[in-house]
């Protein structure tokens, strides 16, 4: 015979020995709302000497304890699971559910640091987070050497169609931009140049000045950041893709090293683009000064070449040229690097791509930065 179902409800009375609080009926999940409104509009106004009667109290679950934990507070819950009149398991849940409360429920108050500590306390963490990924950077060099020193006395396990391909996707489809950029470049540096040096009345050195500014530093600059922002970022996202789609685990299992498979090809590749492209940049930008001068200065191409012949020497191209490996070696190894830390989703892929990115441009700034420096203490 089924029992009979009322809804819970919660009355305060007033009486001669005191307030009375009466809980009646069924403090179920179906009332939960009524019961909910009730006991908010009692809040704050049950004495705590108040009489509580449960004799009325019918059926009861988590939700029901859970208001009248609330409504009367986690010390007097507990006192109220004393009670002979529930049955064992009410007590209990009204137990339970008090400790809860009283251990979980209750706000914790943080200490207010003041905005230095604060300060500190991220420069602490930011340095912390470089010295990391420096060392993880020197351990994937040292990787990625080891990998080349094994295969390099192996010719059967050299991967020369992956290294072509990637030869000319790094290399081969970069000319068009990279002219395009570096000739605009050459003809910025070379219109500046002459009007700067034009109330010097030595607007003839224009030809010096472009053609040290891009054998010495812009032709490889220039190569170096677009190929990091074009190609480091197309290697992360290869690599990443593939460690996503559980490719690289694959390839773990049947044998292979994914260093020798997907590292060495792209570093490799890179290594022989960027010293071409380089002297491409050198080239275009040039162009474009030479251009300038045609145009603003009226000065044959035959003058410019010449001017370009007896004042800028070799060395000046062999100290930029000489730049352009290393900054190739950083690029994919980073590039590479940011693609194996990649976990398992295309955030995550986005997320160390522009890592990747930031990174590379970092490191060839300074590394350019160190380089200018050993130069000038060579007097090279």
């Amino acid at each position: 015979m089924a029992t009979a179902s009322f809804p819970g409800s919660v009355t305060l009375t007033r009486e001669a020995g005191g307030p009375r609080l009466i809980l009646s009926g069924d403090w179920t999940l179906p009332h939960y709302s009524d019961l909910h409104r009730r006991a908010t509009e009692l809040a704050g106004s049950i004495d705590s000497h108040a009489t509580i009667d449960i004799h009325g109290l019918g059926a009861m679950d988590t939700s029901g304890a859970f208001i009248i934990a609330e409504l009367l507070g986690s010390a007097r819950t507990q006192a109220l699971a004393q009670e002979e009149v529930l049955p064992p398991e009410r007590r209990a849940l009204l137990k339970t559910v008090g400790d809860a409360i009283d251990t979980y429920c209750t706000g914790i108050t943080r200490p207010r640091d003041a905005g230095f500590v604060v300060m500190l306390e991220r420069i602490g963490k930011a340095m912390s987070g470089f010295w990391k990924q420096t060392a993880k950077l020197l351990a994937f060099i040292g990787i990625t050497l080891q990998g080349f020193l094994a295969t390099i006395w192996r010719p059967r396990r050299w991967r020369v169609t992956s290294l072509v391909s990637h030869i000319e996707q790094t290399g081969l489809d970069a000319v068009p931009i990279l002219a395009l950029l570096s000739f605009m470049v050459g003809c910025v540096v070379a219109f500046l140049g002459s009007t700067a040096l034009a109330s010097y009345g030595a607007s003839l050195f224009t030809v010096d000045l472009v053609g040290y500014a891009f054998l010495r530093e812009f032709g490889v600059l220039l190569t170096a950041i677009l190929l990091a922002g074009r190609t480091a970022s197309a290697f992360t996202a290869q690599i990443g893709s593939m460690k996503a789609r559980e490719e690289i685990d694959a390839i773990r299992t049947l044998g292979l090293d994914p260093v020798e498979l997907l590292v060495l090809p792209r570093v490799l590749a890179l290594l022989v683009s960027l010293p071409l492209l380089t002297f491409i940049s050198m080239v275009a930008g040039v162009v474009g000064g030479g251009v300038v001068c045609l145009a603003v200065l009226k000065m044959s191409p035959s003058m410019f070449l010449t001017m370009f012949q007896a004042d800028i020497s070799l060395t000046q191209f062999l100290v930029g040229i000489a730049k352009a490996p290393v900054f190739a070696f950083m690029i994919a190894v980073i590039g590479c690097m940011e693609g194996f830390k990649v976990s398992g989703s295309a955030q995550s892929v986005g997320q160390h791509t522009t890592s990747a990115v930031v990174q590379s441009i970092f490191v060839v700034i300074l590394l350019d930065a160190l380089a200018a420096l050993f130069y000038m203490e060579m007097g090279w």
